[in-house]
């Protein structure tokens, strides 16, 4: 992980348009020819994608998508969860499979995509994540470990004007650290929709929280725990890579930074300990 740049790769994902109006068919059309030698009509791996108002960024997430280096077939979903901007319209012109899912939320949206996969395994992604091309291919391979139930990776940020590459490489070393602390016991904190694979069987037995809260991913993965072993994903090769914008909520870096320290500072005793059984379904989160 290079602390002053990001990886190349990423270069041609760095779409300029601030609309759907501005993107040109050429655009369109050059990812389609790449989706079209990537996707399977009798996929094992159905990749689903929750977007809400994400016109353009959706289209850097299918565009990295369509560039997978992989022998295991998969499909794309992407599931438009009542946008008020022009997304359908980009999912419109992308040869891949969008659903609208009308109840408001995260888990919905996610369990919408689950129940239209084809795949015997699901991977979730995000809207505005790009993904190197051997993800999927790294994520199955540990996931189709005998005894695995569930895996997810790692992921990092691309810099922004108020967030440069070398403040946000110590965010993510420490983020990591904290990853392998919360793997003892608690590796369903872990599980972030950006990047999670699981078993789509187990997967519609559970269902995903039905109503609008964060951490449907880990609700999902705690629950799947009953299951099999969850198993983290650590190679460079599946790291995934999205913007600051979670970042920018809390304000500057670093006040970003205490927010995030401090948090686990005050739960880091619990890490240690197994969390008790609960309902995820109706949880709250702490």
């Amino acid at each position: 992980m290079n602390v002053l740049k990001t990886p190349t790769w990423l270069d041609q994902f760095n779409f300029p348009y601030a609309s759907f109006k501005d993107i040109p068919q050429s655009v369109f059309d050059t990812i389609n020819a790449d989706l079209a030698v990537a996707q399977h009509h009798n996929p094992l791996v159905s990749v689903v994608i929750p977007a809400w108002n994400e016109e353009v960024n959706v289209l850097k997430s299918i565009a990295s998508l369509a560039k997978l280096k992989t022998a295991i077939p998969f499909e794309i979903i992407v599931v438009n969860n009542n946008s008020t901007d022009d997304t359908q319209k980009t999912l419109d012109k992308l040869n891949i499979r969008s659903v609208i899912q009308p109840i408001q939320g995260w888990g919905p949206a996610r369990q919408k995509g689950l129940e239209a996969a084809k795949g015997k395994y699901i991977l979730t992604a995000d809207a505005d994540g790009i993904y190197p091309q051997e993800w999927l291919s790294e994520m199955l391979t540990v996931l189709r470990q005998p005894g695995v139930i569930c895996v997810y990776g790692r992921y990092s940020f691309i810099p922004s004007p108020n967030f440069p590459r070398w403040k946000l490489s110590i965010l993510e070393t420490l983020k990591d650290c904290i990853a392998e602390v919360r793997h003892i016991k608690r590796p369903h904190l872990n599980a972030y929709g950006i990047s999670v694979g699981y078993v789509k069987e187990y997967g519609l037995r559970i269902g995903y929280v039905m109503h609008k809260i964060r951490g449907e991913d880990g609700r999902m993965c705690f629950d799947l725990m009953n299951f099999g072993s969850v198993k983290q994903v650590k190679a460079t090769k599946a790291r995934a890579w999205t913007g600051t914008r979670t970042l920018e909520k809390d304000g500057s870096f670093t006040q970003g930074l205490v927010v995030r320290v401090g948090t686990e500072v005050r739960r880091l005793r619990t890490m240690f300990v197994a969390q008790a059984p609960h309902d995820t379904k109706t949880s709250l989160n702490h």
